[in-house]
C-alpha cells in the first residue's frame, strides 16, 4: 500500500514537528548555561559533560531504538518516546546539583533517542523515491527550529522568571504536539504503511543486524560524513549561546536577539540543499551531482574556522549562519544518499547509526571544548578546529566509490 502524495507530505511535516520538539527540550540548557553554571557552581568543562552525557546516552540508545522502530513502527515509536522524554525535561526544573542534572541528561538522551530513526522511517515509507531528499531536508528542519525556538524562548523565560521555568514550559511542547500526530496517523492505510516492517516488500529472510547494517558501505560512507560534519554544528548547538555572551560580551537579553539566526540558516541549507538533491534525482543527474553538492556545503561549513578574525556582531552571527547551512546541507544530502541506497526494512537501524555517530563526536568533543575555554579564556582556538573538519570528510565521501542511487546493493 502506498499514501497519496499529499497524505504522505503530512507525515513529513509533523514528524519534522516531532523533531523540532525533541530540540526544543535538548538545547534549552545550552541556551541557558550561563545561569545554570553560576547557580549549580558548574565550570565550562563540567558544562562539556553535561552535554557529554546526553550523547553518551543518545550514543548507546540510539542503534538499539532504531532497531526497535524497525520493528514496532514509527508511529507507536515517536508516541513513547515523546510522552517519556516531556517528563524527563520537566524533572530537569527540580534538578538541585551538577550530578543530579547529570543524571536527568543521560535519562533525556536515551528517552530522545527513537526520535530520528522513528522519523526517518515515517519519511521514507509515507513518499516516493523522488520526494524524499527535499522531505528529508525538512526533516532535519526540525532540530535548528526547535533549537531557534527554544534559545530566545528559555533566555526569556530565564531573565522573567528564573531559569528552572525555561525546563517546565519547553516539556509542554511535546505534549501539543502528540494530538497533531495521533490524528495525522490515525488512517488505516496510515498506519499499515508505519506499523509494517518493510514497505512495499517482502520481510526480510534474516533478521537485520547492527553488523550486517554497519557493514553496508552506503552506511559505512553516510558515518564518514556524519562525523567529518558533527563538530561545527556541536558549537552552533552547544556553545552558541555562551560565546555570545561571554566571548562577545552581550548581555543576556541581547543574546535573544541574534541566537535565532544560525538556527534558521540551519533550515535554509537543510531544505535548499535537499531541493536541489531532489532536482537532481527527478533528473537521473547521478552521483557527480550530489558530489558537487556536498563539496559546497562543507566548504560553507568550513567558514566556522574564520568567525575569531570577523569584526562586529551582525558579520559574526552572518558567518554563523553561512557554516550552519552548509552543515545543515550536509546532513541532508548524507542522509538522503544513504537512504537510497539500503533496503527499507534498515532504514530505523541506519538512521538510529548515523545519529549514535553525531553523538559521539559530541561525548568526545563537548569535555575538550569547555576544558579548553577554560584554561585559555577564549573560544577562538575551537571554532578554528571545529571548522576545518567539514572538508577532509567531504573529499573522503566523494571519493567512495558507489552505484547508482536507488540500488539497494552500495559495492562496486
Amino acid at each position: 500500500m502506498t499514501l497519496s502524495r499529499g497524505r504522505g507530505w503530512l507525515v513529513a511535516v509533523v514528524a519534522t514537528l516531532a523533531m523540532s520538539v525533541s530540540y526544543v527540550d535538548r538545547q534549552v540548557v545550552s541556551a541557558i548555561a550561563t545561569s545554570v553554571r553560576r547557580a549549580l557552581s558548574i565550570d565550562a568543562q563540567h558544562f562539556g559533560y553535561l552535554a557529554a552525557a546526553f550523547s553518551l546516552s543518545y550514543l548507546v540508545v540510539a542503534p538499539l531504538a532504531g532497531a526497535l522502530v524497525d520493528r514496532i513502527g514509527a508511529r507507536r515509536g515517536l508516541i513513547a518516546a515523546i510522552l517519556t522524554w516531556s517528563v524527563v525535561s520537566a524533572a530537569h526544573a527540580l534538578a538541585p546539583t551538577f550530578a543530579a542534572l547529570f543524571v536527568l541528561r543521560v535519562l533525556l538522551g536515551a528517552a530522545e533517542a527513537p526520535s530520528f530513526p522513528s522519523a526517518a522511517q515515517s519519511v521514507r515509507r509515507a513518499l516516493p523515491p523522488g520526494d524524499r531528499s527535499a522531505a528529508f531536508g525538512l526533516l532535519f528542519t526540525g532540530s535548528s527550529l526547535g533549537a531557534a525556538v527554544a534559545a530566545p524562548l528559555a533566555i526569556t523565560l530565564d531573565i522573567h522568571f528564573g531559569w528552572r521555568t525555561a525546563f517546565v514550559v519547553a516539556s509542554l511542547a511535546g505534549l501539543a504536539w502528540l494530538p497533531a500526530w495521533l490524528l495525522v496517523t490515525r488512517a488505516p492505510e496510515v498506519r499499515e504503511v508505519l506499523a509494517r516492517p518493510d514497505a512495499g516488500a517482502p520481510a526480510p529472510a534474516t533478521p537485520v543486524t547492527f553488523g550486517a547494517v554497519l557493514g553496508d558501505p552506503a552506511v559505512l560512507r553516510a558515518l564518514l560524513l556524519v562525523v567529518a560534519s558533527a563538530p561545527a554544528l556541536m558549537f552552533l548547538f552547544v556553545w552558541m549561546p555562551q560565546y555570545l555572551e561571554l566571548g562577545r560580551g552581550l548581555e543576556k537579553a541581547a543574546v535573544a536577539g541574534y541566537v535565532w539566526l544560525p538556527p534558521v540558516m540551519i533550515d535554509a541549507g537543510m531544505v535548499g540543499f535537499g531541493v536541489l538533491a531532489s532536482r537532481f534525482d527527478r533528473r537521473s543527474a547521478g552521483q557527480r551531482s550530489h558530489v558537487a553538492l556536498v563539496l559546497l556545503a562543507a566548504a560553507m561549513e568550513s567558514l566556522l574556522a574564520l568567525v575569531p578574525k570577523v569584526q562586529g556582531i551582525w558579520p559574526t552571527m552572518v558567518l554563523l549562519g553561512i557554516a550552519g547551512a552548509g552543515g545543515g546541507g550536509l546532513y541532508t544530502l548524507l542522509t538522503a544518499d544513504m537512504m537510497a541506497r539500503i533496503a527499507p526494512s534498515r532504514v530505523s537501524t541506519a538512521g538510529g547509526l548515523t545519529a549514535a555517530a553525531q553523538s559521539l563526536v559530541y561525548v568526545v568533543l563537548n569535555p575538550l571544548v569547555g576544558r579548553w575555554i577554560d584554561r585559555s579564556h577564549s573560544f577562538d582556538g575551537s571554532l578554528v578546529l571545529l571548522g576545518l573538519v567539514a572538508m577532509p570528510g567531504a573529499l573522503g565521501w566523494a571519493v567512495v566509490p558507489m552505484r547508482a542511487h536507488g540500488v539497494v546493493t552500495p559495492a562496486r
